[in-house]
């Protein structure tokens, strides 16, 4: 029995120090444990903010390049319709980039050199196509138009400054009676013509058509972020130029007309090229300096080939206008977030020709 007080005391001394390490380890974090904690918190804050920022950033840019792309594919599928049903003859004119009687971009400049004097600052286009439009005076409908496109070159306080815009001007056949018929007003109720009846040049049949500022409720803005506009010819002999003919096979060639009228026979397409900037990013940029960069964008016989010898190919020209985008920004290019806001397409359309 003696033995039993001491068995309890013994068993007493190792619950108290049981107890007494349990309540060591139940004091708080030391110092150091949590400084530790805190910096590793704060590079997984840090990692997360990072992730937010680009994935913001990526999603910003997508939607930049949806709105383009979206824009692009409207204007290039009126372009498609437009072209498909193109009136082919030799026997009517055509108002397209060459070295004559043309107000464009044609005449080759770039890269700082802005527009020279009588240019605008991208190409222009008129013709004939077999696509429905509006005649003007009566509001019928006519199945024949005449079809140009252009960037408004007009006052940079017109909405529709630096835009992409198209005429589609419902004609009258010729022999047809125009009861609206109005001796001062012909350009306007002329109906379909033909050579030696011209849409532009020295006595323009239809002014406003090959005009890059004139103000006429035929045209409509279908491209209001593109602010840049050109194209050149594929000819039948494989190459490309900006002279709507063979100078090779047609030497003596000055004119669609002279010294024989041959329409576009020599060309197998036309391929465009648009630059298309979105909304937000033509905020940032003031109208002036826009004009500026897209004078900066050369034409197509400013733009240099990267093919062999120096020839071009279809893509150097937008090959070109990209350059200017990345280019030194301190040669008045715009901010990168504008830059970033800005598109190149191009597209190559099938004349089918005769």
């Amino acid at each position: 029995m003696s033995g039993k007080p001491f068995a309890i005391a013994a068993a007493r001394r190792t619950c108290d120090a049981f107890t007494l390490k349990q309540r060591g380890r139940s004091r708080g974090f030391t110092l150091a444990e949590l400084l530790v904690s805190v910096f590793v918190l704060s590079i997984i804050i840090l990692m997360v903010a990072q992730l937010m920022t680009s994935a913001t950033a990526i999603t910003r840019n997508g939607h930049t390049h949806i709105s383009t792309d979206t824009q692009a594919r409207a204007v290039f599928d009126r372009m498609a319709v437009d072209f498909a049903q193109m009136l082919k003859r030799t026997d009517i004119d055509y108002y397209v980039k060459g070295p004559t009687n043309y107000n464009g971009h044609g005449n080759g400049h770039g890269w700082g050199q802005r527009k020279q004097t009588g240019q605008q600052g991208s190409d222009q286009i008129a013709f004939f196509s077999h696509v429905p439009g509006y005649y003007p005076a009566s509001g019928a409908q006519s199945p024949i138009s005449l079809v140009a496109y252009r960037i408004n070159q007009g006052a940079n306080t017109d909405p529709a400054f630096l835009r992409l815009q198209r005429m589609g001007k419902g004609l009258l056949w010729n022999g047809v009676d125009n009861p609206n018929r109005q001796p001062t007003q012909s350009q306007f109720t002329s109906p379909m013509v033909f050579l030696p009846l011209t849409i532009g040049g020295a006595s323009p049949r239809w002014p406003d058509a090959v005009s890059g500022s004139a103000v006429n409720d035929d045209y409509e803005t279908i491209g209001p972020g593109v602010f840049r506009f050109e194209y050149y010819y594929l000819i039948k002999n494989g190459r490309l130029d900006d002279v709507p003919w063979d100078k090779f096979a047609r030497t003596a060639q000055t004119t669609l007309t002279s010294p024989q009228s041959i329409g576009l026979a020599d060309i197998e397409a036309i391929v465009v090229a648009i630059a298309v900037i979105d909304s937000a990013g033509r905020a940032l940029i003031d109208p002036n300096s826009l004009d500026d960069l897209a004078s900066d964008m050369p034409d197509f016989r400013s733009a240099h080939g990267r093919g062999n010898g120096g020839t071009r190919n279809i893509g150097d020209l937008e090959y070109s206008w990209t350059a200017v985008l990345v280019g030194d920004p301190t040669q008045g290019l715009p901010p990168p977030e504008a830059a970033k806001a800005i598109r190149i397409y191009s597209k190559t359309f099938d004349l089918r020709s005769l």
